[in-house]
């Protein structure tokens, strides 16, 4: 079970995982050995699966972002996901409930190449209809410390937005 110390130490991961132990013992206000032996505890029970490297963007070089709900023949639904993954542009997908089985969320530098993306998507075996959002902006990014909170969010805000 995860408690607020564990979630304060994977807050401070996020932000920078390599952080040290110390800094993040220091920031929290407890022992570096407590930090380092919960960081141990939540890689060996998966909690944390690994690290990555953010990029940073040039401030010059803008991207366009969609967001995308996919239905899935179910029996085709692993043959999908490994095709989907070969896409560097999908930055996450998510197995969701309701009528879409998947969510994903894609970036390009240009609209066409979405276009294109969203275009081979469709053409994947086993996927059965798309639906498909392009995002106008961005209000506020979390992606460094919360990327599954703000995916979530609009997911709820899609769902609204259908229910209507």
């Amino acid at each position: 079970m995860r408690d607020d110390l564990d979630r304060r130490i994977i807050r401070e991961l996020q932000r920078n995982a390599r952080e040290s132990t110390s800094n993040i013992a220091q920031r929290l206000g407890v022992a570096r050995s407590t930090v380092h032996e919960r960081i141990a505890r939540m890689e060996k029970d998966k909690t944390i699966a690994g690290y990555s490297v953010i990029l940073s963007r040039n401030p010059g070089e803008e991207t366009v972002q969609i967001l995308m709900l996919l239905e899935i023949r179910q029996q085709e639904t692993r043959k999908v996901l490994q095709r989907l993954s070969t896409y560097p542009e999908i930055q996450v997908c998510f197995s969701v409930n309701g009528e879409f089985d998947l969510f994903i969320s894609a970036e390009a530098p240009r609209v066409e190449d979405l276009d294109i993306l969203i275009d081979e998507i469709g053409e994947i075996p086993g996927v059965i209809r798309t639906q498909t959002f392009v995002v106008f902006g961005r209000k506020f990014d979390r992606r460094s410390d919360e990327t599954t909170e703000k995916i979530f969010r609009q997911i709820e805000a899609l769902s609204t937005k259908r229910a209507i």
